[in-house]
C-alpha cells in the first residue's frame, strides 16, 4: 500500500465516522474509495464493516447525554438490530460474490435516493410523528430487524432508515432518537464485524486506516458535525456513491 492511499483511506474514514454520526450512509464514502484502490466488493464490504466500528462507538459517546434516561429502550431494539445484523453477516458470506457484486449497485442508489430527498422525507415524518407514544409496537421492533438484516449485509443508509422508524414510532427529540440510532448501527457493525473476522478474509491494512480515521469522525460528528451544512454532505456522499455505482457496472 502507498502513502497517498493509505491517507486517502485514512481519510475516508473519517468523512464516513463523521457523516455516520451526523446522518448516517458513511459506507458510501469508505466502500467506494476501498473499491477504487482494487479491492474485490465482498473484501471492500468487510473490512469497510470492522473499520467502522470504533467510529459508532466514539459518535455513541459523544451523544451520551442524549443517552439518558433511554436504557430499556436501547437494551430492547439492541436485541433486534444485533440479530438482524448477525443474519445479514451470515447472508453476505453464504451468498456468492456475484450476487453481491450484482445487487449493491441497487443498494447504493436506494441509498443514494434516501440521502438527496432526506430533508423531505425529515419534514414529513415531523408532520406525522406520535404525539403521545412512548413504547415502540411490535412493527417498529421488526423494522429494526430488518434494517439490522440489512446493515450487516451491506449497511450503506441503514442508520436513515432507523431514523425514520424511530420517529414514526415515538414522540421524543430528535437529538435523542439520532443517539439511539448511532448506538444501533454501532451494534450492527459491531456483531457483523466480529462474524467477519472469524469467517472471512479481511483487508487488515485498510479496515485499520478506517478504524483510526472513524474514530476521529465519530468524536468530530458528535461534537462539531451537526454544525456542517447538509447540503454540502449530501452532495459529496451523492458523488461518491455514483461513483462506486459506474465502478461497479464498469
Amino acid at each position: 500500500m502507498g502513502f497517498l492511499e493509505a491517507v486517502a483511506i485514512f481519510a475516508a474514514g473519517i468523512a464516513a465516522g463523521t457523516i455516520n454520526t451526523v446522518v448516517g450512509s458513511g459506507t458510501l464514502i469508505t466502500f467506494p474509495v476501498l473499491l477504487a484502490f482494487g479491492y474485490p466488493p465482498v473484501i471492500a464490504n468487510v473490512s469497510n464493516t470492522v473499520g467502522l466500528v470504533p467510529g459508532s462507538a466514539a459518535g455513541a459517546v459523544g451523544y451520551r447525554r442524549e443517552l439518558v434516561g433511554q436504557r430499556r429502550r436501547v437494551m430492547w431494539l439492541a436485541s433486534a438490530s444485533v440479530t438482524g445484523g448477525v443474519i445479514g453477516a451470515v447472508l453476505l458470506l453464504s451468498l456468492p460474490a456475484s450476487a453481491f457484486k450484482a445487487i449493491v449497485p441497487a443498494f447504493i442508489a436506494v441509498a443514494l435516493v434516501l440521502i438527496v430527498i432526506q430533508p423531505r422525507i425529515s419534514t414529513w415524518l415531523d408532520r406525522h410523528r406520535p404525539r403521545t407514544r412512548t413504547q415502540l409496537g411490535p412493527l417498529a421492533t421488526l423494522g429494526v430487524f430488518l434494517a439490522g438484516i440489512y446493515g450487516g449485509y451491506f449497511g450503506a443508509a441503514q442508520g436513515i432508515m432507523l431514523l425514520a422508524i424511530l420517529t414514526l414510532s415515538l414522540d421524543d427529540e430528535l437529538q435523542r432518537l439520532n443517539a439511539v440510532k448511532v448506538v444501533l448501527t454501532g451494534l450492527v457493525n459491531l456483531v457483523s464485524g466480529i462474524v467477519f473476522i472469524f469467517a472471512a478474509h479481511v483487508a487488515w491494512a485498510p479496515a485499520a486506516l478506517i478504524a483510526g480515521g472513524s474514530l476521529i469522525g465519530g468524536l468530530i460528528g458528535a461534537s462539531v458535525g451537526r454544525r456542517l451544512p447538509p447540503p454540502v454532505l449530501r452532495a459529496v456522499i451523492v458523488v461518491v456513491g455514483i461513483a462506486a455505482i459506474v465502478h461497479l457496472l464498469a
